[in-house]
């Protein structure tokens, strides 16, 4: 059973891992192609100005540590529970001020029909599932090592 817990542990982090650095990746860099609606439209919504450029900054370095973590399997737990907070955020943001349905762009009448939304809600499933199945410490060994290491 535990290594299939263990097995389990390394696809929930190693997805988790590459959906936070992809969403990093959007936050950090965005490009022409794939504008970034979500802090502009945030600021001008909240009326907290620091939102763009500076929260959507904060935000994407916090998703490279939480990723980084994540890989780590000694570290992997913390890095769920930040995962989990982060998406928990994230999904009381968007239906404190933005809403489920995200435009496409800022002030555009077409919507992305929720999916940002379900993508969040589905990552905050993963880090929690992922925060309670990781083995962590094998307690059968006398120096207890974590699992992986």
């Amino acid at each position: 059973m535990r290594e299939v817990r263990g097995m389990a542990s390394w696809v929930l982090a190693l997805f988790l891992a590459a959906m936070l650095l992809w969403i990093a990746d959007l936050s950090l860099f965005p490009s022409a192609a794939s504008k970034n609606v979500v802090f502009p439209l945030l600021a001008e919504k909240s009326e907290y100005y620091l939102f763009e450029p500076t929260g959507r900054y904060v935000v994407g370095l916090l998703h490279v540590v939480v990723a980084l973590l994540l890989i780590m399997p000694w570290t992997r737990r913390v890095g769920a529970i930040l995962a989990f907070l982060i998406a928990v955020g994230a999904i009381a943001a968007q239906l404190a001020w933005i809403g489920m349905a995200l435009p496409t762009e800022v002030g555009a009448k077409t919507t992305d029909g929720g999916q940002l939304f379900y993508l969040t809600v589905g990552l905050a499933v993963a880090a929690l599932v992922l925060a309670m199945i990781h083995p962590g410490k094998d307690k059968s060994t006398a120096a207890g090592s974590y699992y992986g290491r």
